[in-house]
């Protein structure tokens, strides 16, 4: 009969919860006695976590809040820690939130427990010495993406690539009619997306901007209309103010940003995560963003990738325009993306092929290369 395994994880937040659940189920399927303890979310919980305290007191976004509370931070990684060394798991697998995680990481290998680390940081990108620690702190890296994979084997740190599960879940060919047919929109109907971001700095950064792109593409393609997905309420006030005095067919949705790509023909989408959901979708974008020009300065001297968007990344080529900062004006964008609306296959038929790579049963990888580590499988 197999033995018993304690295997511990910390989340700090939604998507680290969504991913751990993944993981957790794959590991019950693959090794059926299993204790999990550590931190996670709802859905951790319900695949048998044992949680140590709230994910919700990790879950923390921008300096001054992290400074605000940092002394509480730091005192629950130092008792989690002594917990966790008392404990004597097989595994200590930290998924995401590398600047909480790979601190517990660095002092649990120490102590001799084997460690994981689940989502690279953007360390291939910026502070490129980072790696260092990393190489420090975990046994097994886990990667979603190819190209960070690479960057770690460059690096002498252990690695397995796993693919994206969200390559996974979404199909490769999405029902545009089904998701015309939920927002009632006519089928034969140009639809553009604008995603202009889900935090309010964002928005207040490139809503307007995108509104205006509308504005402008209308004139260039009358008869477009267009999709918004609001994130929150507080985002969908937001972008109601903004389109006061704006004449522009839109409909703001309140979330179902998944319904809005299978319905659109074709993206003005801020650069983050979104765009992945966009590619998987398969359909063609504009990549656009600004910041504060001082961080913008900041962050171009600081940048080690020639792209910035992660459909670029993965197909190691401009495969999408990235407008950005001055060069993000409404005639602009309105002029490289009136031409997706019916001649976006090249972009299209690359989104397809990092759709095929990246469909790994990501959650199933995880788990597998998880149990080789501590050989268990």
């Amino acid at each position: 009969m197999a033995r018993v395994l304690r295997v511990a994880l910390v989340a700090g937040e939604a998507s680290g919860d969504i991913l751990g659940a993944g993981l957790m189920q794959a590991l019950k399927s693959q090794h059926p006695d299993i204790e999990f303890i550590g931190v996670g979310g709802p859905r951790m919980q319900a695949e048998g976590l044992n949680p140590y305290f709230p994910m919700e007191r990790l879950a923390v976004m921008g300096l001054v809040e992290v400074l605000g509370r940092l002394p509480e931070l730091l005192s629950r990684r130092k008792r989690l820690i002594q917990t966790l060394i008392a404990a004597k798991p097989d595994v200590f697998i930290g998924i995401d939130a590398p600047d909480f995680n790979l601190g517990v990481e660095l002092k649990l290998r120490r102590a001799g427990i084997k460690t994981v680390h689940y989502v690279s940081p953007s360390v291939w990108a910026w502070r490129q010495k980072r790696v260092l620690k990393i190489r420090d702190a975990c046994d097994l890296m886990l990667t979603l993406f190819p190209f960070e994979a690479q960057f770690y084997d460059e690096h002498g740190v252990p690695v397995r690539f796993v693919g994206h599960p969200l390559a996974d879940v979404i199909p490769l060919q999405a029902d545009r009619a089904a998701a015309r047919a939920e927002l009632d929109l006519p089928e034969e109907d140009l639809v553009v997306a604008l995603m202009p971001g889900s935090r309010g700095g964002e928005v207040s950064r490139l809503g307007a901007l995108f509104l205006d792109s509308a504005l402008r593409l209308r004139a260039l393609r009358p008869g477009t209309r267009f999709l918004l997905p609001c994130a929150s309420p507080e985002r969908r006030a937001q972008l109601e103010s903004m389109l006061a005095g704006r004449d522009l067919p839109l409909t703001l949705l309140d979330g179902h940003s998944h319904t809005a790509l299978a319905a659109c023909d074709a993206v003005l989408i801020a650069s983050g995560t979104a765009t992945l959901e966009a590619l998987l979708y398969k359909r063609p974008m504009v990549v656009a963003y600004r910041v504060a020009p001082l961080t913008y300065r900041i962050l171009k001297r600081l940048l080690k990738s020639p792209y910035v968007s992660l459909p670029n990344l993965l197909a190691g080529r401009l495969l999408v325009p990235e407008m950005l900062q001055d060069a993000a004006t409404p005639e602009a964008l309105a002029q490289v993306l009136a031409p997706l609306l019916d001649g976006g296959e090249v972009q299209t038929e690359g989104f397809d092929v990092i759709h095929r790579a990246l469909r790994r049963d990501a959650s199933t990888e995880a788990a597998t290369a998880v149990l080789n580590l501590i050989g268990s499988s």
